[in-house]
């Protein structure tokens, strides 16, 4: 332990470890610490005892629900999107060979009391029932535009500058009603509420055409992939990385505290030792004091013997609910994954509704959802805290990742890597 680092992360969440794989790929010298005697931190992955365990308080699950061990239930669900950012991570680290993906079979969208596949181009807006005859031809060309646009080609521009125009401005050239607008805004673009209407419309674009190109690279029926057995196995996968590249791993280790110095970290003292470190990575919960609070979200966690309703069967879905259509401030997201992704037992689904809490009752702001779902056989609910750091990385060597949001996919997680890998590193991207 008495030993310097480059780095010395605290805690093995997603954000934890992949920045600590992306560190020890680059030559810096890292070790990893967690309290925990398990990996995953905020984002770990329980089975059937453990889930009873810590939402029930006991480890007696019925028998009728099957293995415990045939459980990995994700705490913090969320699906890839295939050519997205975390993609590109995963494989510039060469992490994928410890990891196995499989197509998510669905993307579908809440409209007017019901779920809808999400039309990703031109020809399956001229399928879709989410817009009338009218709509879908100016929706098409809306379509077509935005997958001939390229930021280099001035010809596919049709004379709009989007890093000014505005997507507002965008959407009124081609004449979407705003039922239209919602479900491409949520559900395509990924958008967490209606604040990117006022914005460039460059990044709504961009989001578009990730989405389409994601959507094509697997053939699949969404733009989503997920490993089998669960997100649980992508901390390990990069602890074995990191290993490779002469990081050390160190679980089960209590208190971890940052020593400082002048307001400066220079060190992770653990049972009486202490490591000395340039820079610290962790989660908000090892140093509270430089973090606040700054939202909850609200999540109910279902076991089920089928799929979702109205989603073509699929074994492995995601839908999204606008907020327009609940009446809300922000969406609300059903994931859903099954023996198909190898996270329950042959028969049984995990679904879960997660949204930024507006209340303190999750029963029932989660309503919504949880009536889209159907039977269910078991059901927990529960809120956590979402922080994000106030601290200056450069005035105290400390970088703190935000708690993870409610979203379902990981585009908004990997944007916080990203940005807290250019802070550690001075370089602008990964690659």
């Amino acid at each position: 332990m008495d030993e310097e680092y480059d780095v010395i992360v605290l805690g093995t969440g997603l954000k934890e470890c992949i920045l600590s794989g992306l560190l020890s790929v680059d030559g810096l010298k890292v070790l990893h610490m967690d309290r925990n005697d398990y990996y995953g931190g905020e984002s770990t992955s329980l089975n059937l005892n453990q889930l009873w365990k810590r939402f029930r308080g006991e480890d007696k699950p019925p028998e009728t629900l099957g293995s415990s061990r045939d459980y990995n239930v994700d705490m913090i669900p969320k699906f890839m999107m295939a050519n997205g950012a975390l993609v590109r991570v995963l494989i510039h680290t060469d992490v994928t060979k410890y990891l196995n993906f499989k197509a998510v079979d669905g993307s579908f969208v809440y409209n007017k009391g019901k779920i809808h596949k999400v039309p990703a181009n031109d020809v399956e807006a001229l399928k879709s029932p989410l817009m009338g005859l009218f709509e879908k031809r100016r929706a098409r060309k809306f379509f077509i535009y935005v997958q001939d646009y390229d930021e280099n080609d001035p010809k596919s521009h049709e004379g709009l500058d989007l890093n000014k125009v505005t997507a507002r401005e965008l959407i009124s050239k081609y004449g979407l009603d705003d039922n239209t607008v919602d479900f491409i805004g949520h559900a395509l673009a990924l958008h967490r509420d209606d604040s990117y209407l006022g914005e460039p419309a460059m990044d709504f674009v961009k989001r578009m055409k990730l989405y389409a190109e994601s959507l094509a690279r697997f053939q699949g029926g969404s733009p989503y992939i997920y490993p089998l057995y669960g997100l649980g196995e992508l901390p390990q996968a990069f602890a074995r990385l990191s290993a490779v590249y002469g990081g050390t791993y160190m679980l089960s280790k209590p208190e971890c505290k940052v020593e400082f110095e002048n307001g400066k970290a220079f060190g992770v003292t653990s049972e009486g030792e202490t490591a000395k470190c340039k820079k610290v990575v962790c989660d908000p919960s090892y140093l509270p004091d430089k973090v606040k609070k700054i939202g909850k979200v609200a999540r109910a966690i279902c076991i089920m013997s089928h799929p979702i309703p109205s989603t073509h069967d699929s074994h492995s879905v995601q839908v999204i609910l606008p907020q327009k259509q609940l009446g809300r401030k922000s969406d609300m997201y059903l994931f859903c994954c099954s023996y198909s992704h190898n996270v329950a037992p042959k028969g049984k689904y995990i679904a879960f509704v997660l949204t930024e809490a507006e209340t303190d009752n999750p029963q029932v702001e989660l309503k919504a959802g949880t009536d889209l779902l159907g039977p269910i056989d078991e059901i927990f609910f529960d809120t956590y805290d979402r922080y994000e750091p106030t601290n200056q990385n450069d005035g105290d060597n400390c970088f703190i990742s935000a708690s993870y949001d409610a979203t379902t996919h990981f585009e908004t997680t990997v944007q916080d890597v990203i940005a807290m890998y250019s802070k550690i590193t001075g370089k602008v991207s990964f690659q």
